[in-house]
């Protein structure tokens, strides 16, 4: 993909995801899902950001293995590698490049604003990380190297894109001339309507997780159809036959979360599931999100499987991912070099 030919597309998309691995329902429902959804109609750069994994301590053979499954699961669940662009930030070096050239132009008081890092290193901010500080500066250059149009993210993430049109603005003022048109575009969030919230499975009130101890609180991407029914069977409910409307699910968080994973692998509002499992017991009900979630998830769980098992393929589609984003942020990157003052 050339330069000039980027520029044919009005609407282009570059999103990341961390390969934390462990992934679960949640991160498919969350992030992955949308991202096959978004291929049909933007140009689309999908990056597993294995830079921004190393902001918190990584062992360097899990990091490796993590990146793998990552790359393994958004190929099974239909990312399309003759479409998007699919590769590893890492393999990519303008990313590292340009966000050194932002730091200049990021100012400290923006980023002491980022409520991430506050919340990620917590109580002990001084032994925190340099990289965990900058992290929204790297993002930045993520997004912009590539001139995105537009950057799929939850709530959590809106200010770091905020800060990137921030960073965009300050540079096309410091460096692009009065007369001339901006040099970065400014991103745009793209909000994809309410975030599904998947809950655990044993304990409605907290956040589907890798690091629960239980593994009978997630459904992995990789769990086979026999740990998916298991899994739903013992999920945690409450004796009551399911309601008829959200107000009586306001205090039942078992029910409400297996409800809301239905109509999500559904694409139907929970009302609609409301109206067609109200009265029934969770007997009948589990039985028919079994069948749902095996359908949607087995296939995936299963193309995971083979790829992860030679993974041959994963390395062909990253490099050549990687070939494809260097043509274009190769270019971007030299003329921020001219506009900035280095010789090139």
């Amino acid at each position: 993909m050339t330069n000039s030919k980027l520029e044919n597309y009005k609407k282009r998309i570059f999103s990341g995801i961390q390969p934390t691995g462990n992934l679960h329902l949640g991160n498919y429902l969350g992030a992955i899902r949308n991202w096959v959804n978004l291929q049909k109609d933007f140009f689309s750069i999908f990056s597993i950001v294995d830079l921004h994994a190393i902001t918190i301590p990584q062992k360097p053979s899990q990091l490796k293995s993590s990146t793998y499954e990552v790359a393994a699961a958004i190929i099974a669940s239909g990312i399309d590698p003759k479409k998007a662009i699919v590769f590893n930030q890492s393999s990519v070096k303008e990313h590292a490049e340009l966000a050194w050239i932002f730091n200049c132009v990021c100012k400290i008081g923006w980023l002491n604003r980022m409520t991430q890092f506050k919340e990620k290193a917590g109580k002990n901010r001084e032994k925190a990380s340099v990289g965990l500080y900058g992290y929204p500066v790297l993002m930045a250059s993520d997004i912009l190297l590539y001139k995105a149009t537009h950057v799929p993210v939850g709530d959590d993430q809106k200010q770091h894109i905020e800060l990137a049109r921030d960073i965009a603005s300050s540079f096309n003022n410091m460096f692009s001339g009065k007369n001339e048109k901006d040099f970065f575009i400014l991103p745009e969030p793209q909000i994809l309507g309410q975030a599904t919230r998947v809950m655990s499975l044993r304990d409605g009130k907290k956040k589907m997780s890798k690091s629960d101890i239980s593994d009978l609180s997630r459904i992995n991407l990789t769990d086979t159809k026999e740990e998916i029914s298991n899994k739903i069977k013992k999920a945690k409910t409450d004796p009551l036959p399911l309601p008829t409307s959200l107000e009586e699910l306001e205090n039942r968080p078992e029910a409400s979360n297996l409800l809301n994973i239905y109509s999500s692998l559904s694409n139907q509002s929970i009302e609609f599931t409301l109206s067609q499992f109200s009265g029934k017991g969770f007997s009948f009900f589990k039985p028919k999100l079994i069948e749902l979630a095996v359908e949607t998830l087995n296939p995936i769980s299963f193309e995971m499987r083979k790829l992860l098992k030679d993974t041959n393929e994963i390395d062909n589609i990253l490099k050549n991912g990687a070939d494809k984003a260097r043509e274009i942020a190769e270019p971007i990157l030299k003329d921020v070099k001219y506009l900035v003052g280095f010789i090139i």
